[in-house]
């Protein structure tokens, strides 16, 4: 006999997650009984192990290196999936629902540190997490950004991106990025990267910096944005909103819709983040 509602986190590796510890506290808020773990899934293994849930299975939270397989493996596909290509979160179903709320959570931690648009901004690095970033200054109204890499021919997807979100997407070294002033500067490089004097150089122009990793703060690049007098957050917003817009997706069907007693749930889901 089936029983109970169950959902996950996917990933290699995934022990770090936090996702467990953030769903559990909002489905106690909720009053759900649902239970939400982890697995250690290869993306060799993704369709095997999608192919073996039951019915008790509402949905998983994916990370990296399962999200183009997710959407490959959804039917239907939101619009930032659509764009973006990769799906983290998986309503299960006869017809499998993909969404990237990590563009969403992006947007929903820049407008809670004041940014509510961006007509020039910054990126660092082209790797995957680059483009959920560019979608997010999309959606912020830019119409400028430059993304600066250590390979600038690795910007050419995200520079074709660019033209069909109607972005003018430039490409630099960090040895030749532009001077000019931006509203904010999205970091997704390696946790930990160093780019010497050529950080506190980008500092000096590059409005709000949001460094997406998370763990040990300041990173070298808050560090530089703090030299220079400016703001730096963690990716922490970034993930707890993913999170909650995930829990909307799981509880309600659709990113869109406000959850019950919504502030509560992102009250608790706060506090557990920080291990309160």
């Amino acid at each position: 006999m089936l029983t109970g509602t169950r959902l996950a986190v996917w990933g290699d590796p995934i022990a770090h997650s936090r996702s467990p510890r953030l769903h559990a506290a909002a489905y106690r808020v909720l009053g759900l009984d649902w239970e939400y773990g982890r697995r250690r899934v290869s993306e060799d293994r993704f369709d095997a192990e999608l192919a073996g849930l039951d019915a008790t299975w509402r949905g998983l939270s994916l990370t990296m290196p399962l999200k183009h397989a997710a959407a490959r493996a959804a039917t239907v596909l939101d619009r930032h999936a659509q764009v973006t290509g990769a799906v983290n979160t998986l309503l299960l179903g006869a017809e499998p629902h993909g969404f990237n709320t990590d563009v969403g959570g992006l947007v929903r931690a820049l407008r809670e540190q004041g940014v509510d648009e961006a007509p020039a901004a910054r990126i660092l690095g082209a790797g995957a997490t680059a483009t959920s970033a560019l979608v997010a200054l999309a959606d912020l109204g830019a119409r400028r950004v430059e993304v600066v890499a250590r390979r600038p021919d690795a910007v050419a997807a995200l520079t074709a991106l660019g033209e069909a979100l109607g972005v003018l997407v430039t490409a630099s070294g960090f040895h030749e990025a532009s001077s000019d002033r931006v509203a904010v500067t999205i970091a997704t490089l390696p946790g930990g990267t160093d780019l010497g004097a050529q950080a506190d150089r980008l500092a000096a122009a590059g409005g709000v910096l949001v460094d997406v990793v998370y763990g040990n703060w300041p990173t070298p690049l808050a560090a530089a944005w703090e030299r220079a007098g400016g703001v730096a957050f963690s990716g922490y917003g970034m993930l707890l909103h993913q999170a909650l817009l995930q829990v909307r997706v799981f509880a309600c069907g659709d990113p869109g819709t406000a959850l019950p007693e919504e502030p509560a749930v992102l009250a608790a889901m706060r506090r557990a983040l920080v291990g309160d």
